[in-house]
């Protein structure tokens, strides 16, 4: 599994026209799923991604988490995280999950988030979203559960 994740104000997504997801302060993370990922995938991202200490403490550092700060996340499914170019110009997704199972883990990296008390939005999987942000700091963090960087 892979996430772009980003530390922000404020984030939403709209489908249709429709804001359909929105935080304030917290994370959005962007999240794909990729061809025989499995649980232990899906809760390496989840402990990492709640567990970063990504925002600021008492002395500027940073060094708190989300479940420190009690923040909030927004998930959005992104398949193109997967996305191969190395070879010509237009990205390969093989390395994709299938729909089917990719929607199944990102439903279940959702369900993990909210029932470690974190308030967590989504966007809809598979749909054309429109995601606004505002980063802060800005802080963007990649993760691989493969940590293959």
């Amino acid at each position: 599994m892979r996430a772009v994740v980003q530390r922000v104000t404020e984030a939403s997504v709209k489908v249709d026209n429709e804001i359909v997801g929105e935080i304030g302060t917290g994370l959005l993370v962007l999240l794909g799923v990729g061809e025989g990922d499995s649980s232990k995938d899906l809760d390496y991202l989840v402990d990492k991604v709640l567990g970063l200490r990504i925002f600021q403490d008492e002395n500027d550092k940073m060094n708190l988490s989300l479940l420190d700060i009690s923040g909030e996340l927004l998930v959005i499914s992104q398949f193109t995280l997967y996305g191969d170019v190395r070879k010509g110009k237009r990205p390969s997704f093989t390395d994709s999950a299938h729909p089917d199972i990719a929607e199944k883990i990102y439903l279940e990296f959702i369900d993990k988030c909210i029932e470690k008390g974190i308030k967590t939005e989504r966007g809809i999987f598979g749909a054309d979203m429109k995601v606004n942000l505002i980063n802060d700091g800005p802080v963007t963090i990649l993760l691989d559960s493969k940590k293959t960087f």
